[in-house]
């Protein structure tokens, strides 16, 4: 006999590299899944890097519903009021210590924080494809480390975002979270304790569901918190092999639709019409 699988109540997400396609897209397969999760009652969060600053294009092919835990964690947005109602920031005495010890660790990286609608970068910060919709501000370090920081970013001119991470935590990783997730020649850290799991665990609490009752999807590092956390985790296939090698399950890759494969076997039904994707 097959065994439907228990209906979650909360579906959560990462976005790029899980939903988001290789190309940016999302496709109209994904969006339909996840209007089956809405429809059924349940609950869906997108647990994402992005800031909210960069939430508009999965609110114009998903619908402004919901919550968007942003930043890693750092931030949580409201999607439809397009407002941020949590904030959990690297403190400015630490922010400073943290990029002291990063330049000393690593020579030539350039630093920026990032946002909700903002990016604030020192001289050596190279923007990538992610900020080429917004204009670098450059208030030189007695502007950048005096304010509260959702999140610090590194960019190397030639260091992968592995060799980063590998130089950048055991200088930081006892003032800060540090991570990648997977940006060219990127490092980033959040306040210690932070992370996507840490705003879920939040987030379920105001609404009585357990971490039993839901089932989580990512690709990257980053994920990892929330996989753990989750009663049911799934990586992509294309997924980092640190991510392959922590779960019990992987589905399909972004880019054949792996999560709303899983999503439409715990919702099954008709397919849902009527939303078209980006």
């Amino acid at each position: 006999m097959t065994h439907r699988p228990l209906r979650p109540r909360l579906v959560a997400t990462d976005l790029d590299g899980t939903v988001v396609r290789g190309d940016g897209t999302i496709s109209a397969r994904t969006v339909e899944a996840f209007a089956r999760v809405r429809d059924a009652g349940a609950e869906f969060v997108f647990a994402t890097g992005r800031p909210p600053r960069l939430m508009g294009p999965i609110a114009e092919a998903f619908g402004p519903f919901g919550t968007a835990i942003c930043s890693n964690g750092a931030l949580v947005y409201d999607m439809g009021g397009r407002r941020v109602v949590a904030e959990y920031a690297i403190d400015p005495g630490t922010l400073a210590e943290t990029v002291r010890r990063l330049r000393a660790a690593i020579p030539g990286i350039g630093l920026a924080v990032e946002y909700a609608t903002e990016l604030h970068g020192d001289d050596l910060y190279e923007p990538g494809a992610w900020d080429a919709d917004i204009t670098v501000r450059r208030p030189g370090d007695s502007g950048l480390w005096n304010r509260p920081a959702p999140k610090l970013v590194g960019r190397h001119p030639y260091l992968s975002a592995d060799e980063l991470l590998a130089l950048a935590a055991p200088e930081v990783g006892d003032l800060v979270t540090v991570y990648h997730s997977n940006g060219e020649r990127l490092v980033e850290a959040i306040a210690p304790g932070v992370s996507k799991a840490h705003a879920l665990r939040r987030f379920v609490a105001e609404r009585g569901i357990t971490a039993e009752e839901v089932v989580a999807f990512g690709d990257m590092p980053n994920d990892l918190p929330m996989l753990a956390w989750a009663g049911t985790s799934y990586a992509v296939a294309n997924a980092h092999p640190s991510v392959l090698g922590a779960v019990a399950h992987v589905t399909q890759s972004n880019d054949a639709d792996g999560v709303a494969q899983v999503i439409e076997r715990h919702f099954p039904g008709e397919p849902y019409v009527g939303r078209t994707a980006r």
